[in-house]
Formats: C-alpha cells, sequence, structure tokens
C-alpha cells in the first residue's frame, strides 16, 4: 500500500520507476478517458511510449534543460502526456488555464520567456494564433486536435510523436544522459492573484516530490484506488494531489467529461476518492434536498431522520462513546439512507478531498451525518500544495487538520500562519523583491490569519489582506461572516464590504432557482431576475435572514444593509480568479456606485438619530 517506489527524488524518477513497475501488464492504466459512451483506459506502456516519442521530437526541435514550455488545455490525456515529456527533458512546464483570455497569455509567455507551447484545440490555438507576433521568445507549437487545414509553423501531437518515434529508431540514444536534480525547477504556475499582475511560483522536483510523499502518508492508496478528476491541472492542488501523487501510488485517474456530467460519471467511474473544492458540496447538498423534498412525505421525514441520527451519532462518537439505542439506530439509518445515497456516489467512495477554499462546517457536518467523509486541507500555490489536511480518523470539522509531514506550522504576533519545510517554493520567478517579501528565515509567510488548538489542528479565520478596517478602527474578519450568510438557501455568493466605513454591507448574489420557487409559492409575479430582486417580499427575506446572522454577531460585525446583485461573480466576468476565489477588489469597483448609494442612505439616517 502506498508509494510504488518511495525513494524518488525528481519527477522524471516517480514516472520511470512507476512504468517499470507496470511495465507489460496490460490490465493497469494510469488514466481512463470516456469515448462513445464508455471509459475507455490507457495503458502504462502506451503512456510510456507515447511520452519518450514526444520527448525526442521536443529535444530535436532544440527544447533543452530549463526551457519553459507551456501547456494551454483542459484536461485530457495529453495533458498529462506533455508534462512528463517537457519534464522527462529537464525543461520546465508551465500550465495556463484554458480560461484565460490572450492578454493574459501574452504577458505569462513572455514574462517566462517560453519557447514552446502545447495547446488543445482550435479555440486555444487561436488565442496564441492571435498574440504569437508579440511573443519573442515562442517558435514552436503543438496542437493536440487534427486541425482541419495544414497551418504554417503548428503542428499535430500525432505528427510531433511521429517523428519522435522516427528519430528514436534512428538515434535510440537520443533521450540517453539528461539529468535533472531535485533542486532544478519543474514548473512555473502563474498564480492569477486576486489584485495586480501574476506572478509565477517556481517550484522545484524536491518541492513537489517531497509533497507527494507527506500525502501519501495521510491519504493512503494503491493500484485498487480510483479518482474522477474534473478540477484543473493547471492548478498545483489537482496537479499534485489528482496526479503525481494517484500516479505514485498505481490508481486509477477517470476523466470527468465536464463540471455538468461529474454526478453521472461518478457512477460510472466509481471512485474511490475525489479531489474538489466547496462549491461542488454547496451544489450536491442543494440537489440532495431539492429531490427529498420533491418526493416528501414518509421518505423526508426518513431521510431527516437519518440525518439527525447520522448527527447524534457522530457528536457521541467523538466524545468516546456511542450508546446502545443510537447504535441500533444509526445502523438502520444506514440501511434505509446512507447505503443508497453512497450508491448514487459509485458505492466506493472512501472520501472526499476539499480545497481550494474555505469548507463551511455546517456543509462538513451535514455529509459525514449521511456517513461521507470530507477532509479538507490547506495549501498554496507557493507550498506545492498541500501543508494541512484532516486525518480520516480524526475529522475536525471547521480545521483544516494538522501539517503533513516535514511541515512545520508557526503563528506570528499578529496572527499570520508561517510554513517551513521542503515543499516551499524556490521563489517567484525572475521577482526577487516579490520573493523576499513572503520568504524570511526560511519561513513562508501565507498572508492568512489562523490559529492552531490544542490536538494541532489549524483553523484559518480570514486573509490579512482581506481583514477590514472600519472608519471607528475595528478590524474585522469577513470570512467567519460571509460563512454565515451562505448558510441561508437563499444564497449563492456573498461579499461583506466595509473598508474605511462606518459599518459593513454585504453584496449577496441570491440562489435564483431557490428564489423562483419562494416567488411561485408566494405568488410573486416577476418578468426577470431583476423585478425578481426588486419585489418587497423578497427584500424581506434577505432583511430577515442579516437579523439572523447579526445575532451570531459582535456589535461592530453586524452587516447593517445588503445590495442583491443580479449577476454572479464568474470567471468570465473577470470578478472570480481561475480557482474560484472572489476578486475582492474588481467587485468593490464594479458596484461602487450602489455600495456608495448605500452607505450615503444610512449614513444620513445615522446622521438625524
Amino acid at each position: 500500500m502506498g508509494l510504488i517506489n518511495p525513494d524518488f527524488r525528481t519527477l522524471p524518477e516517480l514516472f520511470t520507476s512507476v512504468f517499470s513497475h507496470f511495465k507489460g501488464q496490460s490490465d493497469q492504466a494510469p488514466i481512463a478517458r470516456k469515448i462513445n459512451g464508455a471509459y475507455v483506459p490507457i495503458s502504462y506502456d502506451s503512456l510510456a511510449e507515447d511520452c519518450r516519442q514526444l520527448a525526442a521530437f521536443l529535444k530535436e526541435k532544440g527544447i533543452e534543460s530549463g526551457d519553459r514550455v507551456a501547456i494551454l488545455s483542459e484536461n485530457r490525456p495529453s495533458w498529462y502526456l506533455a508534462d512528463m515529456a517537457i519534464l522527462s527533458l529537464g525543461a520546465i512546464d508551465v500550465p495556463l488555464y484554458p480560461s484565460l483570455p490572450p492578454n493574459q497569455i501574452e504577458y505569462i509567455l513572455n514574462n517566462c520567456g517560453a519557447k514552446g507551447i502545447i495547446v488543445s484545440n482550435m479555440l486555444q490555438l487561436g488565442k496564441i494564433l492571435s498574440i504569437w507576433p508579440k511573443l519573442n521568445d515562442l517558435n514552436l507549437v503543438i496542437v493536440m486536435n487534427k486541425l482541419d487545414e495544414p497551418i504554417e509553423d503548428v503542428i499535430e501531437l500525432s505528427q510531433a510523436k511521429s517523428e519522435g518515434k522516427k528519430i528514436l529508431e534512428a538515434a535510440p540514444w537520443q533521450l540517453d544522459g539528461i539529468k535533472t536534480g531535485p533542486d532544478d525547477v519543474a514548473t512555473i504556475i502563474y498564480t492569477s492573484g486576486t489584485t495586480g499582475l501574476p506572478k509565477g511560483v517556481m517550484l522545484t522536483h524536491r518541492n513537489l516530490c517531497e509533497n507527494v510523499k507527506s500525502c501519501s502518508t495521510v491519504i493512503r492508496l494503491d493500484e485498487t484506488d480510483s479518482s474522477l478528476s474534473f478540477l484543473p491541472l493547471s492548478h498545483a492542488y489537482e496537479r499534485t494531489g489528482g496526479y503525481y501523487l494517484m500516479f505514485a501510488c498505481g490508481a486509477r485517474i477517470y476523466l470527468a467529461e465536464s463540471i455538468e456530467t461529474i454526478s453521472l460519471n461518478i457512477m460510472e467511474a466509481k471512485p474511490t476518492i475525489i479531489f474538489t473544492v466547496p462549491r461542488l458540496f454547496d451544489r450536491m447538498k442543494a440537489n440532495m434536498l431539492k429531490a427529498v423534498a420533491k418526493e416528501g412525505g414518509l421518505k423526508e421525514k426518513i431521510f431527516y431522520w437519518a440525518v439527525s441520527t447520522g448527527e447524534k451519532y457522530h457528536n457521541q462518537l467523538a466524545e468516546g462513546k456511542v450508546s446502545p439505542i443510537v447504535n441500533v439506530q444509526h445502523k438502520l439509518a444506514d440501511k434505509l439512507v446512507y447505503h443508497k445515497l453512497r450508491e448514487k456516489f459509485g458505492g466506493r467512495l472512501r472520501y472526499f478531498v476539499s480545497g481550494g477554499a474555505a469548507l463551511p462546517q455546517k456543509t462538513g457536518e451535514f455529509f459525514q451525518s449521511i456517513g461521507i467523509t470530507i477532509l479538507e486541507g490547506f495549501g498554496l500555490t507557493e507550498t506545492s500544495p498541500v501543508t494541512n489536511v484532516n486525518r480520516p480518523e480524526n475529522v475536525k470539522f471547521g480545521t483544516v487538520g494538522p501539517p503533513v509531514k516535514n511541515v512545520e506550522v508557526r503563528i506570528a504576533q499578529d496572527g499570520e500562519i508561517l510554513l517551513k519545510g521542503p515543499n516551499i517554493m524556490k521563489g517567484y520567478w525572475k521577482d526577487d523583491e516579490a520573493t523576499a517579501e513572503v520568504i524570511k528565515d526560511g519561513w513562508f509567510y501565507t498572508g492568512d490569519i489562523g490559529e492552531i488548538d490544542a490536538d494541532g489542528y489549524l483553523k484559518i479565520t480570514d486573509r490579512k489582506k482581506h481583514i477590514i478596517v472600519t472608519s471607528g478602527g475595528k478590524n474585522i474578519a469577513p470570512l467567519p461572516i460571509e460563512n454565515l450568510i451562505l448558510e441561508s438557501p437563499y444564497v449563492d455568493q456573498t461579499m461583506v464590504v466595509g473598508e474605511k466605513r462606518p459599518f459593513l454591507i454585504a453584496l449577496i448574489v441570491p440562489d435564483f432557482q431557490k428564489l423562483s420557487e419562494f416567488a411561485s409559492e408566494h405568488q410573486i409575479t416577476a418578468g426577470s431576475n431583476k423585478e425578481l430582486i426588486e419585489a418587497k417580499e423578497v427584500i424581506k427575506v434577505y432583511e430577515q435572514l442579516l437579523r439572523t446572522v447579526s445575532r451570531q454577531l459582535a456589535t461592530h460585525e453586524k452587516v447593517r444593509k445588503f445590495l442583491l446583485v443580479e449577476e454572479a461573480f464568474s470567471i468570465e466576468n473577470a470578478l472570480m480568479t481561475p480557482t474560484l476565489k472572489l476578486k475582492r477588489k474588481e467587485i468593490s469597483k464594479k458596484y461602487n456606485d450602489e455600495i456608495d448609494k448605500l452607505y450615503n442612505a444610512l449614513n444620513m439616517v445615522y446622521n438625524t438619530e
């Protein structure tokens, strides 16, 4: 159980040892993708051969150790192939989010001096062709899909492999003697950043390999395990956990067709582990409760009884003793409810791993009560990325768990979380100043505020940059307040503002599906979402919500007013980063006039009182 080769020091060593271990075993496959309605596995042998052929072609085209080659693609088998081939040459890969617009791609490719790029399809190729004249170092473009007609200086991946095969037949020694050291840079991942230009995080082979080794002691995997992959591979979280860790343990990766097909793909792939983000749980919970409400009657009562029984069982388990009555009830609930729910997740799921953003405590407790374990973790691109994760045998919701092996955590005097370990990045590409700001005396300054409990579990309270300082000088962490607001089924997204203001205001994106149901129940007629959020009865729903939330907050933390927003914050409208974090400054800027109006109206009230 665990790592196939526990001694790898570089990623090419990891790949080579796993390929050797499975050589000739046609029934074993690291990756499976959907073709004509069914999952088709790709064997280790065919992936290894493709990797050698592509690497030989890249080397022939002048890609050498230390050169940067970008990957601009959605998750697909060729992403893994491109990564392996680039790294096997000692070159550095630069993953790009497929959602990035051409101007941002141009900035990154010029900043890192990319000599080559491997793109997925015509859409992504079109972006590159539009900016190619402005790309100083780029001279090699490979496209994974077939071209309808030849394009000058662009080569199809199949042709690149075919040429690579010929090169190896003529010169079998082509790939011999390439040396990669643990401290060589493996990848430069550009953090999208909620402010300013993206910075290139340099992660070495040691950073990534040590992080994989640390994770393998917490999340124990072997050849019988499999995952369903849908988070972007351009993100460090999916790359380390969902790719390198899975591959290192001989587990299989099933590629989801899209975010929309996850439920169907889970049933088909029957994964044992899924790496995901909190937003997925909110959707799953909402769909579950909607389906239960639709069935109504006895089935609905049994479901909520099972949830309540699960809560009791896990509370008593945490205290060390489960009463015989609760134990019997829990077994019955398992037969009637939990077992059926587990089948909807394929029947083999051991746990979800949640990262990328804070998991609301109540969400974690809800899934635990129905027999589904979520392991929440924490990390940053700069830390390769995993630093903390809850342990399967002792999950504490509301925390991100204790540190993984080889990672030290310390809380600075101002509450900032500091980290140290072999997983800490080499620095930011061509930005010594930014590097010196975050790495001091070997400690990485995360910019997150947190605390460590008596059991060594870390709790994140907020981002240092997000702390709101009111005009009265009060320091307020918005995240806990936002999480309370998000507990309402009528809220899809929220952001609290109040910097240099006398009090807090919340921007709320309603859950319009839930709101429409409310409107039809209360005979509210609205032709559009805009009319819906202007309806008096709807406004009362949110007024009541904020009154309920305010009872749980200190006076200076209370949200005095809200603004209902019609358009969701998304990557497409540039109000979210590709990793689904709110771009707070951009959101504030977009709604600045409406926010000002609310404050001015309220100030008048406050001033006349």
